[in-house]
């Protein structure tokens, strides 16, 4: 791998207009931390894009779908695509461990070629999260923290018979497993979406470990990637860059530049995305929103004392700009999507995308109201370029499809209604979970034939589908 060396601050240069005819007033607003004439030219090309299709008009409407494994009509698809579940909370894992509650994030990578049961198989593994907070205890070893219930499985999908065939625990002892991300050489990047301390032993947590795809992960946390409550990470394939996301209040977008690409555990530098020449809050904009003048600001102690300025506290202090509560990231089509899950004039979430390249952010979508999108949380990207984005907000969740400019509609709805119970699944309860979220939607990486999401309680896996091809996704 090539070695990188962090810089103290990179700067960007910003490109053209983001519609034609707007370069030349860009000049006029190049002092303003944001360019407002183009975000007004961008949202007049928007605001028709932002109300929610009713469905979308290339999938067609949502109808009920049978699960092919337990017979009940757990989704809502267009017509045209199936789905299997699988790895429900309580299920015996391959290796007898029982599955963990509360799945979250996760990604699928592609395993040519790997032999199974003594044929060779076209293979997928899943990494899944486990937002499993609290100091119950582990369920498994190794464990980071022996008292702390969250952590990592990992599921192999055989893509020639359609089916789920094994899966095992990858890493325990960690709290709030909320997202992450993949990496480029392989493995998961699992976020503690908390800054718990073991009220007994004392461990801290608020870090990010490494799983791989193919074992088990390792349980000693890469503290040079800060220490913060965590939600997601996208990697800059180009240059071994890792882009981070923070759920809090007023969050920060930050980076780590690792000393090694390829090697997280050999450190880095951390940086904090600033705005302008002063701390800017993106909260509040709207759709269309530009911002040119972006730089970074390194992060003097990523793993502060309790008690110290946290990373984004020492940020700030350096003008870093802050977000309302960022979610999701997935890195696609060349940039870093990023989801705000409440923020925009609604404070019904924004989804942006970032260049790397030319060091643009840009606010690809705001919600304008419930009935269309509610809080948006994780995002994936297809092989196609399609975005798919999970709903975390209020009634019957939906993963919507999203285009790259700007158009979203309802491609999942969550029909999880279990009056009686589920044969053979004595630990998930009747109820209606129609209203639990949306979580860890994933493309298979190289044809996009499947895509893997879950629900996050009662904690259910599903494999979808059908006809991508009839639309964006």
């Amino acid at each position: 791998m090539d070695d990188i060396q962090p810089t103290e601050t990179t700067s960007a240069v910003g490109r053209r207009a983001m519609l034609a005819g707007t370069a030349a007033l860009a000049g006029a607003a190049a002092l303003a931390p944001l360019d407002a004439l183009a975000a007004r030219s961008a949202r007049a090309d928007s605001d028709e894009r932002q109300a929610r299709r009713p469905f979308s008009p290339d999938y067609g409407p949502l109808l009920p779908v049978r699960d092919h494994t337990t017979g009940l009509p757990l989704l809502l698809l267009p017509r045209g695509f199936e789905y299997i579940s699988h790895g429900w909370t309580g299920d015996p894992m391959s290796d007898g461990v029982a599955t963990p509650a509360l799945h979250d994030g996760m990604a699928a990578f592609r395993v040519k070629d790997d032999r199974h049961r003594g044929r060779r198989r076209d293979l997928v593994r899943l990494v899944r999260n486990h937002e499993v907070g609290g100091f119950s205890g582990r369920f498994t070893d190794p464990a980071y923290d022996p008292d702390a219930g969250g952590g990592t499985t990992t599921i192999t999908f055989d893509l020639d018979d359609g089916k789920f065939v094994e899966s095992h625990a990858s890493l325990s002892g960690t709290v709030r497993n909320c997202a992450g991300g993949p990496t480029p050489w392989g493995s998961w990047l699992t976020c503690e979406e908390t800054l718990d301390v073991n009220p007994v032993s004392g461990t801290r947590h608020g870090y990010i470990f490494e799983v791989p795809n193919d074992g088990e992960g390792d349980p000693r946390p890469l503290k040079a990637m800060g220490r913060f409550e965590h939600e997601a990470i996208a990697v800059d394939p180009a240059t071994g860059y890792v882009y981070e996301t923070e759920d809090a209040g007023a969050a920060g977008l930050f980076r780590f530049l690792p000393r090694r690409r390829g090697d997280l555990s050999r450190g880095g530098v951390l940086q904090m995305l600033k705005i302008g020449d002063a701390t800017y809050d993106t909260s509040a904009d709207p759709a269309g929103t530009v911002y040119r003048d972006t730089s970074w600001v390194t992060i003097d102690e990523p793993d502060p004392a309790p008690g110290a300025p946290t990373p984004t506290q020492q940020g700030v202090a350096k003008g870093g700009a802050t977000f309302s509560r960022l979610e999701g990231a997935w890195y696609g089509n060349g940039l870093i999507y990023i989801v705000s899950t409440s923020g925009g004039p609604s404070r019904l979430g924004q989804i942006m995308e970032y260049d790397p390249r030319r060091g643009r952010l840009r606010i690809l979508f705001a919600s304008p109201g419930q009935d269309v999108l509610s809080n948006p949380d994780n995002i994936g990207v297809s092989p196609r370029g399609g975005i798919v984005v999970c709903e975390d907000g209020s009634g019957v969740q939906y993963m919507h499809g999203l285009t790259t400019r700007g158009q979203v509609f309802p491609f999942a709805a969550n029909n999880v209604v279990i009056p009686d119970g589920v044969q053979g699944k004595p630990g998930i309860p009747p109820g209606d979970y129609s209203t639990r979220e949306w979580a860890g939607s994933t493309f298979e990486p190289e044809r996009g034939q499947w895509l893997f999401a879950n629900i996050q309680t009662p904690g259910i896996t599903f494999a979808i589908t059908g006809p991508w091809r009839n639309g964006s996704l």
